[in-house]
């Protein structure tokens, strides 16, 4: 696990409600996917999903009965398979992973991960027995990051351009955390991270 970035995050977030953290859960997600989550993304999830952050970014928790993290993996996987695939994708995650078709939801392919109100999608995939992501910018075109979850969320937090180029959204002061409601009518929670020199 990469510590620096994930306690950067950490220390960026503020003290985790930590609501939801369920181990068993998260077993039950690694043996529907058939492999492991990266433990910084388990970590960072547990300590604060499901949450909305700066304005955009969504991350599920798998212990929720609303906002499941399986459930929109599955949700996601087969939407996604859905779309047809030619030969003019931009950032083509096929030929970074080595694939002839693109697979959602398995180790050898893409599983969505997070998104963004704003059109994003956060991917994880493993190439030569490590993580790396993909995000899709909205508009089809795929951006391969080899780094944590935690180091691309930190960068993403500080308004560095993680989908693409042109794509940051940086909102100076404290990251603003907001809850989201486990039943229809459920006030939104809205809560600030410590300060932050930026």
């Amino acid at each position: 696990m990469t510590s620096e970035f994930l306690d950067r995050v950490l220390a960026m977030l503020g003290d985790p409600p930590q609501e939801h953290a369920d181990p068993a859960a998260w077993s039950r997600l690694e043996t529907e996917l058939g492999f492991s989550l990266p433990e910084d993304y388990k970590v960072i999830v547990d300590a604060y999903a499901p949450v909305k952050l700066n304005h955009h970014l969504y991350l599920d928790h798998p212990a929720t009965d609303r906002w499941n993290l399986a459930a929109g993996i599955r949700k996601g996987s087969e939407a996604w398979a859905q779309v047809p695939w030619d030969d003019d994708v931009e950032g083509d995650p096929r030929i970074v992973l080595g694939l002839d078709e693109m697979e959602f939801g398995t180790r050898r392919g893409l599983t969505p991960i997070a998104s963004a109100d704003s059109g994003q999608t956060v991917f994880l995939a493993h190439k030569d027995s490590r993580d790396l992501l993909f995000v899709e910018d909205g508009d089809g075109e795929f951006f391969a990051y080899s780094m944590s979850f935690s180091e691309w969320l930190f960068r993403y937090l500080i308004g560095e351009d993680m989908s693409g180029p042109h794509s940051s959204f940086f909102y100076p002061g404290p990251v603003v955390l907001e809850s989201r409601p486990m039943q229809p009518g459920d006030p939104v929670i809205r809560r600030q991270g410590p300060d932050r020199a930026m």
